[in-house]
């Protein structure tokens, strides 16, 4: 992961896709290192998580090109290497194992869910804690949990929305849009030997959690692209 993190650092100081096509073999060099990263993760991870499939690992991996359609920020180039390691692949929904490196102490794990932008999914996560308040609150709680995710973050929004109680004891949580939780890296961390299980001891820290989401969430199908 060396190559990876000096290609990403270098990435980052020279964010233009000149330097990116003159430095092409460190990036390929540096994607093949995380790749095989993200592998060994999931091997790790199938064995124990049942719910994690067989995927290449390319196919749990996202591109560094950015979308600057709509964005102040026009530089064209994420410099972190992203996966998704879930029950769909690298599809937010069943939440799964999200892994981000960057240089600078900008690495971390994740999980839940990020994506905000449907409004079904939301809603049902939402009725899930308004139902379930007790058993949301022992797995935020759990000293398990907290020993590594000191809060559950999401896009927020300023009051709880209409349909909900804001005197529910977990109303705080129906203002989320996402709900997930992250685990900040240092590079040595990710440069270490044993990084795969130590990332593997974070990630089932995270699996209540994930079990409460999936199961507000089963039946829900991920839009068809067009």
């Amino acid at each position: 992961m060396e190559k990876a993190l000096q290609f990403l650092s270098g990435l980052s100081q020279n964010n233009d896709r000149a330097w990116f096509h003159a430095h092409k073999a460190q990036y390929q060099e540096a994607t093949a290192a995380f790749e095989a990263l993200v592998g060994r993760l999931m091997d790790a991870l199938r064995r124990v998580d049942g719910n994690i499939p067989q995927a290449l690992p390319r196919e749990l991996t996202f591109k560094l090109m950015r979308d600057t359609r709509f964005s102040h920020d026009k530089s064209p180039y994420h410099p972190a290497f992203r996966a998704h390691i879930g029950p769909s692949g690298k599809l937010p929904v069943p939440v799964g194992y999200y892994i981000m490196v960057s240089p600078g102490g900008r690495s971390f794990l994740g999980g839940g869910l990020f994506a905000d932008m449907f409004k079904d999914v939301t809603a049902r996560i939402r009725d899930a804690i308004a139902a379930q308040g007790d058993a949301w609150a022992r797995i935020v709680s759990d000293p398990a949990f907290q020993a590594y995710f000191t809060t559950v973050r999401g896009t927020a929004l300023k009051n709880v929305p209409r349909g909900y109680d804001p005197a529910h004891p977990q109303a705080e949580y129906f203002k989320y849009k996402s709900f997930y939780v992250e685990y900040p890296l240092a590079d040595a961390q990710v440069l270490d030997d044993g990084f795969v299980a130590s990332a593997v001891q974070v990630f089932q820290a995270m699996q209540p959690f994930h079990t409460f989401l999936n199961q507000a969430l089963e039946g829900f199908e991920m839009p068809k692209r067009a």
